[in-house]
């Protein structure tokens, strides 16, 4: 039997796995710039989402236990291409002065599907079923992938969608990477864009087409510019964008394996929504839609089963003071915490007030073993650096004074500048002050810990 007489095949079971998938039990485990509220309950406020755990166990688990069916506005998602390669994310370690430095690659994930073709588009097409009963009837969904698999996943999305909802194949083309002696050098990436129904939302930037010549057409009803160049009219972008790749010392790099550009995401949110939509990553990676779409004013859900992908992505979006909640998996195997750290706490009475000074500081830093999934150059850098300087193993840090044992509320955050970590703070609070007090630490890997000062 031919790969496409397994098409019909491939559709049904991926139809009957999105029906057999299991909603996962997720709960939340942090909020982030959230109104305070008691016993754990969900307040009523507008915020976004960022889920730890397998993506279609949290698809289900939005249209069972959350009743978000028909509700987003914007999916976008960069699943796996189907290369056969691994990706790697770049860790970074500074000595606090500076002066010393390694680097350490960190394998992200394998592109290498546990299986063959079939395997790879069940898995994606029983996600796509469960994306569209989460669109809206105005909605988009945007597929970003490239050569390897797309004309294939254009065929099944024709069945999942319908071929009438079809709306736009763009070509993103860059100019890093792809080069090659036996083919012309592949520079672009494709993104299928399908609706729901006809209803879609659709509003395209504008941008410049050069007259012929460069010369004033002089049509009738016809608005004309001049730049420097010449004589131009503005009309409906076009599906062939060129956007670069995120620059090796661009500020928005977090050197996360695949990092897409905001300048691309940008354009896909200004086309398909309005301000204060819902956005949607299922295979988030680091984050970029979800601080994209936290800037242009929308909101946003993520999630990614990688501990270094939500704490790249949460490092990215919560120093803005908008409403984030995490959720994690129970069910999940898989686990964020890991690592050890060793705390110093300190009270001094304030002469003449009814308040004392509470001071915190990091003291030690201690990890079972450097992963295995950072490569073994990188690994023997990073034990080098972590018998020297342990601390600065820690990406960020913060505080909840009030802690009730439940769900993390940080008040104060503390991230690394320009490589090196603030290793204490300090808080007034009423005399005798009993409630618990957590400092939660999340490290290079993406891994956290939780450390309650009674």
């Amino acid at each position: 039997m031919s790969f496409i007489e397994k098409f019909t095949e491939i559709l049904d079971e991926s139809r009957l796995i999105s029906e057999e998938i299991k909603a996962g039990n997720f709960k939340i485990s942090e909020e982030i710039n959230c109104e305070r509220i008691s016993h754990g309950e969900e307040s009523e406020e507008d915020t976004n989402i960022m889920a730890f755990g397998d993506n279609a166990a949290f698809m289900k688990y939005l249209l069972d236990e959350k009743s978000m069916s028909g509700k987003i506005n914007l999916i976008y998602i960069d699943p796996p291409f189907f290369s056969k390669a691994a990706y790697d994310a770049v860790i970074n370690i500074k000595s606090p002065d500076g002066k010393e430095k390694c680097s350490a690659k960190y394998f992200a994930y394998d592109d290498i599907w546990q299986g063959d073709m079939s395997g790879y588009l069940k898995m994606l097409c029983s996600r796509l079923i469960l994306m569209k009963e989460l669109l809206s009837e105005e909605g988009t969904v945007w597929v970003h992938l490239d050569w390897h698999v797309v004309h294939y996943v254009k065929i099944f999305m024709d069945e999942i969608f319908g071929e009438d909802n079809f709306v736009n194949e763009i070509i993103w083309h860059y100019k890093s990477g792809g080069s090659g002696k036996r083919h012309f050098s592949r520079k672009h990436d494709t993104i299928l864009v399908y609706s729901k129904s006809k209803k879609y939302y659709f509003a395209p930037d504008k941008e410049k087409s050069y007259n012929r010549g460069f010369k004033p057409y002089r049509f009738k009803g016809v608005k004309e510019y001049k730049d420097e160049l010449g004589w131009y009219t503005m009309v409906t972008m076009k599906d062939v964008w060129n956007v670069d790749m995120v620059g090796r010392t661009s500020s928005e790099r977090t050197g996360y394996a695949t990092q897409k550009p905001e300048a691309l995401m940008e354009r896909i949110i200004s086309g398909a929504t309005k301000k204060g939509d819902l956005c949607a990553d299922f295979f988030c990676g680091s984050g970029t839609l979800a601080a994209t779409a936290d800037r242009m004013g929308r909101k946003w859900i993520s999630c990614d089963g990688s501990p270094l992908a939500v704490s790249a992505s949460l490092k990215r979006v919560q120093g803005d003071n908008v409403p984030i909640r995490v959720l994690e998996n129970t069910d999940n195997e898989k686990s964020r915490c890991g690592g050890h750290v060793t705390i110093e706490s300190e009270r001094y009475e304030v002469a003449g007030s009814d308040k004392e000074l509470i001071k915190i500081n990091l003291k030690d830093y201690s990890i079972d073993e450097i992963p295995e999934k950072v490569d073994k150059k990188g690994k023997e850098s990073l034990s080098s650096m972590y018998m020297s300087y342990p601390l600065q193993f820690i990406e960020y840090w913060s505080v909840d004074f009030c802690y009730d044992g439940n769900i993390f509320r940080p008040e104060q955050i503390f991230f690394k500048e320009k490589g090196i970590l603030k290793s204490g703070c300090e808080k007034l609070l009423p005399a005798g002050y009993n409630e618990n007090i957590c400092v939660k630490t999340v490290d290079v890997f993406g891994n956290y810990t939780v450390n309650i000062i009674k």
